[in-house]
């Protein structure tokens, strides 16, 4: 394989000594194992002249021979890399908390199954650090709130699922909305609202729509991570607007009351960059979250 490198970069540079460069060798090994190649073929493959090398018939049909030969096992090295990826290495990958609360657990449990050797490494941060984190390729993967807090034409997104809000209470309250079924934003005015704290995708979403309501929330608390809202609304200091699939995995001790349509959603996408294709473990990854 070695000899057939070299052969190829004096073709290509039609000079042993740019070619001795190309491949970073010294130029007389490089003419040492072109010879041997020859010798091995039985048949020159330069015609050698001061200041002009040029191919020999012999040469001429080895080159495309040999540039194929190369590209294979180039293609050959990188299949069996990738194959020992899956086998172990690690894989990055960044989240909003409520989707480390909902969504990725399964989908981890069933990754980690049948891939044990990969590490994996969570990152928990709201859409705009994590976008940050992806473009200085601290990530391989995240998975982001749309739309973006600003745009990035170095990102790549795929929308992975578009998820309903609920507003959860504690039992021991009284019913938002006046019991009913569902309960509009607009019913949410002059109740206590337990907050998430800024930056937070959930935090801008329930603000904005209350104020498209015309009203400014009221937070009975304000500054936690998901966790701590909800066990701040099972003690009964408030309510909370939080995602369907957190409000059905962290249900116990809580009432999830569904909204009124229009209601509340958001979508969810699995982004990263563009200019650099995820290592091999990472998009497994990302086809067993896209398949979910």
């Amino acid at each position: 394989m070695q000899q057939l490198q070299y052969f190829v970069a004096v073709a290509e540079t039609r000079h042993f000594t740019r070619a001795a460069e190309m491949v970073h060798v010294a130029q007389p090994s490089l003419s040492q194992q072109i010879k041997a190649l020859e010798r091995e073929l039985g048949a020159d493959l330069f015609l050698r002249a001061r200041g002009n090398i040029t191919l020999t018939d012999a040469g001429e049909a080895l080159l495309p021979l040999a540039r194929r030969i190369l590209a294979d096992a180039d293609t050959a090295r990188h299949e069996v890399l990738e194959l020992a990826q899956l086998r172990r290495g690690r894989v990055r990958l960044g989240a909003t908390p409520s989707l480390c609360t909902g969504l990725l657990p399964d989908v981890l449990r069933a990754f980690h199954d049948r891939y044990p050797g990969i590490q994996l490494m969570i990152e928990e941060g709201g859409s705009h650090d994590l976008v940050r984190e992806l473009a200085r390729g601290a990530l391989d993967l995240a998975l982001v709130v749309l739309p973006l807090p600003t745009a990035s034409p170095a990102l790549t997104t795929v929308e992975l699922l578009r998820e309903d809000l609920v507003v959860v209470s504690s039992p021991e309250s009284p019913r938002p909305g006046g019991g009913r079924r569902a309960v509009r934003i607009a019913d949410l005015e002059g109740e206590r609202l337990v907050m998430f704290r800024h930056g937070y995708d959930l935090r801008e979403l329930t603000v904005a729509a209350c104020r498209a309501e015309g009203f400014e929330p009221d937070f009975a608390v304000e500054g936690g991570e998901m966790d701590a809202v909800l066990g701040f609304v099972r003690a009964g200091l408030g309510m909370a607007v939080v995602p369907r699939m957190v409000a059905a995995r962290s249900g116990r001790g809580l009432r999830v009351t569904p909204l009124a349509r229009p209601g509340l959603n958001r979508t969810i996408a699995l982004a990263h960059r563009s200019d650099v294709a995820p290592p091999r473990a990472a998009r497994e990854l990302q086809r067993m979250l896209l398949e979910r």
